[in-house]
């Protein structure tokens, strides 16, 4: 095996030669010299290639590619190309098909056509990684193993009658009785108590409300019957390639809900990701840099691999932009500062044909002449120079909670509000700390919160004690902690805490609320000097100051944000989605009462991110804006390669990676 490259930002992408004729590879070890390509993802569709009927298996060609990627010193992540099953596999097995909430059958002709539960697929996958494991475990250009792709993309949840056995296994395992599943299901509503578990099935389409509990329940199973298939994958590789790394790409985008990455982050050696911009959202940089974050966050703050991103458009939104010129260096870079060390794309050359062949790649269709390909070559250059940068860990006082079980259970059946998403309070509060150059770690309740000044705990809806405790004990130690409407409300059933909300919170915070009053999307409430959307209550403070107050609506008069002191800390609660000047004047409150100071001055859409190590620190300026910035800042400009400070300026859509004086 070789090790990762390690003297300069990984750059790279998924190298598909299957989909051309042998003459052209020659020409992508050209220009993959020519633009800086250190590593290749390869394999990853390459199932039918690999095993065009059952049991026999043609690796020549994939011999012939490990040889050359070798010979021009390019690092390989090879795929164990199970992600999606050959036809002669479907059509010998339909069984392994997934079925969808209304009982249809999801046909082969796409990919991810497998249910995660089929003990069939699981065979043949695990037969082909044993023979790539046993075949390329030494070979020189091996330098990690890449396990399946994107978990759950098209293909979860599933709902066929071999998911419903393997729930009711699952489920049996984790209540142990039908009594201790009845209890925590809550089944006495609605005449629902179960008396056989094989009266249990899947939440499958049904007259109304499915029992939320059950449909936590479910998203659960199928997460923790994918990792199951991955560590079984993993294992494989573990026994007969020793030594080589092992990773999956996660999709740590705000659309994504299906997997706990929480769970999953521990059986991986290196934390890797793939990110697309979401022209859709209302804003697309910010999630970008939410992004990398939570990724930074699984990777418990160490540098982690952006597997993919793409060069510019997409294939798979209602309409997909093309970037502007300089923007793939822009979004690249911002993926650094937030911590990858491996900037991937997908894919190398752009597909003749295929459902993505309208999606960009490094090579596009109009060939290297071009300037989509010479701002990748420059993008290599500028990898190059970023590799001092390489190891050094990313600068935060702050963190975000953020529990994808939460999410799940925050966004079950009947809940009080459909316009209140998990996402939208940490997106806004990450977003507006971003404005001011200050930079947060997203992390699970589980996280050590000790090394943080400030703590936000973002609609942190379901918790369970023992990470409602630790936060009390962040705020006793002497976090300022910002605890945010609709947290603490439900423990890991799904259970309602009585006596009042936030519940879990409720001490802590030194505040009662009886009801909530959700918001209309047309509906704003005056707090102070800002506005408040989607969501408000009725607040009691307890043993809390209260800082201000509505003063319009049916809850005029009654306290909308208040502070309570704890041990050296405080914590403050927010019952309202604020606008972003009243927002930002809070988190000006909070952060400066921890002593938190931003990574630079920078201006809003500017960001700033300062990594550092035991060499030095590099401070990281991304101008999202659409003219010229001037930031206070002195150093060297590894981009620009060239000095930068005391009074330069930063072209619109520019990047400067500073090293500090």
């Amino acid at each position: 095996m070789r090790s990762w490259p390690s003297r300069r930002i990984a750059l790279g992408g998924d190298y598909n030669p299957e989909q051309w004729p042998r003459e052209v590879w020659s020409h992508d070890m050209e220009l993959m010299r020519e633009s800086g390509v250190s590593f290749v993802t390869l394999g990853v569709f390459s199932w039918s290639w690999l095993e065009p009927a059952k049991g026999e298996y043609d690796f020549a060609w994939l011999d012939d590619v490990m040889d050359l990627l070798h010979t021009n010193d390019i690092a390989v992540d090879l795929a164990t190309a199970t992600a999606t099953p050959p036809p002669w596999l479907s059509a010998a097995h339909p069984e392994i098909l997934p079925v969808d909430h209304e009982g249809h059958t999801l046909w082969p002709g796409s990919r991810q056509a497998w249910c995660p539960s089929s003990p069939v697929y699981r065979d043949h996958a695990l037969a082909l990684t044993t023979q790539l494991a046993q075949r390329y475990h030494g070979h020189p250009a091996l330098a990690m193993w890449h396990v399946s792709n994107e978990y759950a993309c098209h293909n979860v949840p599933c709902y066929c009658d071999t998911c419903a056995a393997g729930f009711r296994g699952w489920l049996q395992r984790r209540h142990q009785s039908l009594e201790r599943l009845n209890d925590s299901w809550g089944t006495a509503f609605w005449s629902q108590r179960y008396t056989d578990w094989q009266q249990i099935l899947p939440p499958r389409l049904t007259t109304t409300f499915a029992n939320p509990t059950h449909v936590l329940d479910y998203k659960r199973f199928q997460s923790d019957t994918l990792l199951d298939f991955h560590r079984s994958e993993k294992a494989i590789l573990a026994d007969l390639s020793p030594g080589v790394p092992v990773t999956t790409n996660f999709m740590t985008l705000a659309h994504f809900d299906h997997l706990d990455y929480h769970q999953w982050a521990a059986e991986q050696d290196v934390i890797s990701t793939d990110h697309y911009v979401v022209n859709s959202l209302e804003h697309p940089r910010a999630e970008l840099a939410f992004s990398g974050d939570i990724t930074r966050g699984l990777a418990g703050g160490g540098p982690w691999m952006l597997m993919e991103h793409s060069t510019s458009a997409v294939n798979w939104q209602a309409v997909n932009p093309a970037k502007a010129p300089g923007q793939t260096l822009r979004d690249s870079l911002a993926h650094v500062a937030r911590g990858a060390d491996t900037l991937g794309f997908f894919q190398w050359r752009q597909s003749l044909s295929g459902s993505e062949k309208f999606h960009s790649a490094l090579v596009p269709h109009a060939g290297p002449d071009s300037a989509r390909f010479r701002e990748v070559v420059e993008l290599g250059r500028i990898a190059q120079r970023l590799g001092e940068v390489v190891g050094s860990r990313v600068e935060s006082q702050v963190a975000i909670l953020w529990d994808y079980q939460a999410q799940w259970a925050a966004s079950g059946p009947a809940m009080p509000s459909t316009e209140l998403g998990y996402p939208t309070t940490a997106h806004a509060i990450h977003r507006v700390l971003r404005d001011r150059g200050i930079t947060a770690d997203v992390v699970h309740p589980s996280a050590d919160l000790t090394a943080y000044k400030v703590v936000v705990v973002p609609t942190l809806y379901l918790v369970t004690d023992e990470h409602a405790a630790a936060v009390a004990a962040a705020a006793q130690a002497g976090a300022q902690v910002l605890v945010t409407f609709f947290s603490g409300i439900s423990d890991e059933n799904d259970h309602v805490r009585l006596g009042g909300y936030p519940g879990a919170f409720r001490e802590l915070l030194g505040v009662r609320v009886e009801e909530f009053f959700p918001l209309l999307d047309h509906e704003e409430v005056s707090v102070g000097a800002g506005t408040g959307r989607r969501w408000s209550e009725d607040v009691t403070a307890v043993a809390a100051e209260v800082l201000e107050r509505y003063s319009d609506g049916p809850l005029a008069g009654r306290p909308a944000i208040t502070r309570r002191e704890v041990g050296s800390g405080a914590a403050w609660y927010l019952s309202t989605l604020l606008d972003d000047a009243a927002l930002g004047a809070l988190l000006d409150d909070v952060t400066g009462a921890a002593g938190v100071t931003p990574a630079a001055d920078v201006p809003v859409g500017v960001e700033a991110v300062r990594r550092s190590s035991h060499d030095g620190s590099w401070l990281f300026l991304v101008n999202d804006t659409d003219r010229e910035q001037h930031i206070a800042a002195t150093g060297h400009d590894l981009v620009a390669d060239r000095p930068f400070g005391p009074d330069t300026a930063l072209a619109a859509g520019a990047v400067a990676v500073i090293r500090e004086d």
